[in-house]
C-alpha cells in the first residue's frame, strides 16, 4: 500500500507572507516539515504540492535540497493540486499536512494512521475534535475519498482546504476523529502570525539540537517556561471560507 505524505506549500500566505521560507535553526520551516515527514515511518513518499506562481520556484528548490518530488498546480485550487499529485504518485493512501507545521510530531501521525489502517475509514484526522494542539493535526484519507471530492465538491472553501467534502458528508464517507488521552487545544503550535513565529521560534531555540523533538518535550517546556504558551494564545484561527 503505497502511502503518500503531502505538503502544501506557497508563498502567498496572507497573514505571514513568504513564512514556509524563514530559517529556523539550520533548516527553514518547510525543510522542517518535510524532516519530519520522513520520519514516519509508515509514510513511503513525501511530496511538496505547491502552485504555478513564479514566487513558488524558490518552494521547488527548497523541495529538491531534500530530495522530495514535487507537483505544481493550481494556486487556489488546493483539491485538485493533492488529487493531480496523488493520482500522479499513484497513492492509495493520503497523509496531508501543511507546510507551517514546523512542530509536526512524526510518532502522533504515525499513531493516526495505524488506527487508520487498523480499521475501515475512508477519512481521519486528529484535528476534528479540538483535543490535539492546532499546528500537530494529521488527516488522513484514501485516494479513492479524495477522488470522489475532486469531482464532487462545489464549495470554494471546499477547493481551498482539501477535506471539507469528506469530513461534512458524513453520510457519504466513513470518517473518524481520532482523539488526544487528554485536551491540549489550549496550545497553539502552527505557524500563521508574527505571534506564531515568536514562539516556535523560542521552542526551537530550547529544544532543538539537531534532531527532532516531540510533544511531550515541549510540553515539559511549558511547565518550566509557563509563560511561552502565552506568547500566541490570544491569536484566531482563521475559520473556513475566511
Amino acid at each position: 500500500m503505497n502511502i503518500t505524505a503531502i505538503i502544501q506549500a506557497r508563498m502567498g500566505s496572507t497573514r505571514l507572507p513568504g513564512k514556509v521560507l524563514k530559517k529556523l535553526a539550520d533548516h527553514t520551516v518547510l525543510g522542517h516539515v518535510i524532516t519530519r515527514c520522513q520520519a514516519i515511518p509508515s509514510v513511503n513518499q513525501v511530496i511538496v504540492a505547491t502552485t504555478v506562481q513564479e514566487d513558488d520556484i524558490d518552494i521547488c528548490k527548497e523541495a529538491l535540497k531534500y530530495g522530495v518530488p514535487i507537483y505544481r498546480g493550481n494556486e487556489d485550487n488546493v483539491l485538485s493540486r493533492y488529487y493531480e499529485a496523488a493520482k500522479e504518485a499513484d497513492s492509495d493512501i493520503i497523509v496531508r499536512i501543511t507546510s507551517d507545521c514546523p512542530l509536526l510530531d512524526p510518532e502522533i501521525s504515525e499513531t493516526v494512521i495505524q488506527y487508520f489502517l487498523n480499521h475501515n475509514y475512508d477519512y481521519i484526522s486528529s484535528g476534528l475534535d479540538g483535543t490535539f494542539p492546532r499546528g500537530l493535526d494529521t488527516e488522513v484519507f484514501t485516494f479513492k475519498a479524495l477522488e470522489v471530492a475532486y469531482k464532487q465538491a462545489t464549495q470554494e472553501y471546499e477547493f481551498e482546504h482539501v477535506t471539507p467534502y469528506l469530513y461534512q458528508n458524513k453520510e457519504q464517507f466513513n470518517i473518524h476523529a481520532f482523539q488526544n488521552h487528554t485536551d491540549q487545544s489550549k496550545y497553539r503550535l502552527t505557524l500563521d502570525t508574527e505571534e506564531d513565529w515568536k514562539l516556535i521560534s523560542k521552542i526551537y531555540d530550547e529544544l532543538y539540537k539537531g534532531e527532532i523533538f516531540y510533544i511531550n518535550d515541549i510540553l515539559e517546556l511549558f511547565k518550566r517556561y509557563p509563560e511561552l504558551a502565552c506568547i500566541n494564545a490570544e491569536v484566531k484561527q482563521k475559520k473556513l471560507g475566511d
